[in-house]
């Protein structure tokens, strides 16, 4: 194979069968549970990275079902997201992310920099609930609930909070060990249609992991809960800081 072969074809690994096609991806039905609540304001200031800063003491534990995505096929994800706010602009930092499907582990993570790790999510209507779990190998981590389509949001709202910028801390190390590539990037969903959004009352059960440490952010009282349902495309990022200037 020639050097301008590789260079044309190399996109993703591995090069001969990459784990993830070429972008843009768009999602259809996409499905989110998202519940907010307060916790701890210094274990947030500990974990959100410089420039962005932290706003207050609120994380959004969210679930998403995608069962129709261009080149990913159907999975389930879940984690925290934080609102932070970056040069006087506000938008969510993705802290942590657990998903079961291996291609868009390996492409969120290569592309943007998305937290993500492998493990076992799910959200599903259970009678009268709306009910999220994460399971890490088989132990139970997470549960979220929500009484299901109990009031209507307002779409404009949840349509303009989906639209809003995202932030992430992407690091691709050298083959030395030590980082080739430490930056903050931004993103943004496009294209956006919100199907329907629904509130009701919400309640939220987080576990201590080794590996999956998302009661770090101790759940200190819920808030609110939002159920979500979208077609939208996850735009391409940008990067907005390099640590390693």
């Amino acid at each position: 194979m020639r050097e301008n072969d590789i260079r044309e074809r190399a996109f993703a690994m591995p090069l001969t069968s990459p784990a993830y096609p070429p972008g843009p991806y768009r999602f259809i039905n996409r499905e989110y549970l998202i519940i907010t609540y307060r916790t701890d304001p210094e274990k947030l200031r500990a974990l959100v990275p410089e420039p962005l800063v932290s706003d207050g003491d609120i994380v959004k534990y969210e679930f998403i079902r995608m069962p129709d995505s261009t080149g990913f096929g159907d999975y389930t994800e879940t984690g925290q997201v934080i609102p932070v706010t970056f040069r006087g602009r506000q938008g969510g930092y993705s802290h942590c992310m657990f998903l079961n499907d291996e291609g868009p582990i390996a492409g969120g993570r290569e592309l943007w920099g998305f937290p993500k790790k492998l493990a076992d999510p799910t959200l599903h209507i259970e009678i009268d609930t709306l009910v999220g779990t994460l399971d890490y190998g088989p132990v139970r981590i997470a549960t979220g609930s929500m009484g299901y389509k109990h009031k209507t949001s307002d779409l404009a709202a949840v349509k303009a909070s989906l639209a809003a910028p995202n932030f992430l801390l992407k690091i691709i190390p050298h083959v030395d060990g030590t980082p080739r590539i430490c930056e903050l990037v931004e993103y943004y969903l496009e294209d956006i249609t919100v199907k329907g959004a629904w509130t009701g009352p919400a309640a939220l059960d987080l576990h201590a992991h080794a590996l999956a440490p998302v009661a770090e952010l101790p759940v200190l009282e819920v808030l609110s809960g939002v159920h979500i349902i979208a077609d939208l495309t996850l735009g391409l990022g940008k990067v907005v800081h390099d640590y390693l200037r």
